[in-house]
This record gives C-alpha cells, sequence and structure tokens, in this order.
C-alpha cells in the first residue's frame, strides 16, 4: 500500500484517529509522512484550533522535549518506540502515561491473579512461616520423620 500524502513510499504505518462517537479516521502514511503527521502541530479547521492551535503546539514541543534525568529518554522517543529507558520514566512521565495506560488497559493499577497456593488469612500466613521455620530447623538437626509431619503440615494448609 502506498503512502497516502506522498504516493511515493510504502505505507509502513496505520494511524487510526477517532474523530467522534464510532467515527473513525484511517491514516496510511509512509514513515516521514508519518512523523510529519504526528509531530508537527495540527492545522485543524473551526475557532477551536485557531484559539488554542499556538498554545498547543508549544506544549506538544515542550512535552516531546521533556527528558528522563536518569536515562536521558525523551518522550518523543518513548512515544516513537513504546518504551520506557528506564523505571524512573514512570515517574516523570506519569502524567502522559497515566491517560495512555487507562485508555489501553481500563486502569492505571497492576492487578494480576494470585497464586493457587497463596495462603487466604493472614493467620494462615503466619502459620506458614513458622512451619517453614520448624521445617528448616528439623532437617538442621537432622531429624526428618519431624520434618516430614512438618512438610506435610505445610503442605495441608496450601491446599486450602
Amino acid at each position: 500500500m502506498k503512502c497516502q500524502q506522498c504516493s511515493h513510499k510504502a505505507a509502513t504505518m496505520h494511524i487510526t484517529e477517532v474523530t467522534g462517537d464510532e467515527q473513525f479516521e484511517e491514516h496510511h502514511l509512509c514513515e516521514e509522512c508519518a512523523q510529519k503527521y504526528l509531530y508537527e502541530s495540527p492545522k485543524k479547521s473551526g475557532a477551536k484550533a485557531e484559539i488554542g492551535a499556538g498554545e498547543e503546539a508549544e506544549e506538544i514541543g515542550a512535552l516531546n522535549h521533556k527528558e528522563c534525568p536518569v536515562c536521558g529518554i525523551k518522550f518523543v522517543e518513548f512515544r516513537n518506540s513504546g518504551r520506557l529507558g528506564c523505571p524512573h520514566d514512570y515517574q516523570e512521565f506519569r502524567d502522559e502515561l497515566l491517560p495512555l495506560l487507562e485508555n489501553i488497559h481500563g486502569e492505571t493499577r497492576h492487578a494480576g491473579k494470585t497464586p493457587r497456593r497463596l495462603p487466604q488469612t493472614k493467620q494462615a500466613q503466619s502459620e506458614l512461616i513458622q512451619l517453614r521455620k520448624q521445617l528448616h530447623q528439623a532437617v538442621t538437626r537432622e531429624a526428618y520423620e519431624e520434618a516430614a509431619q512438618i512438610r506435610d503440615r505445610i503442605r495441608q494448609l496450601e491446599e486450602r
């Protein structure tokens, strides 16, 4: 597929822009035209675009040059690659990343799965910690029958 802007190069970037409720615009651009489309100030019609175009362009320019003091990655580099440079970038680009994460994942806080063998109560958890200490001590003393009983009790608690 050819670039919709220059018609010379192959389209390597496919951008879907949401223009309204269930209305989309698809743009098929080469890398050079995609850079211009994404990072140069938008030339949109309408009073709103005319009033805020200068301020908005300055904000976007400043945002693109915002840089992590630790790894030196710029926000524009993150936008191009989709990868952050270091763990500090999450804090440095927090205001810009939160809307992206919320849009992509629906949440800004990770809530993964919990292991099946995870103890359900604090009491069971503390009991497991004690039993594991006792198991280690029993093995150190070479009291293997006692260690086997403790091991069985640990398995029993983990299966609940």
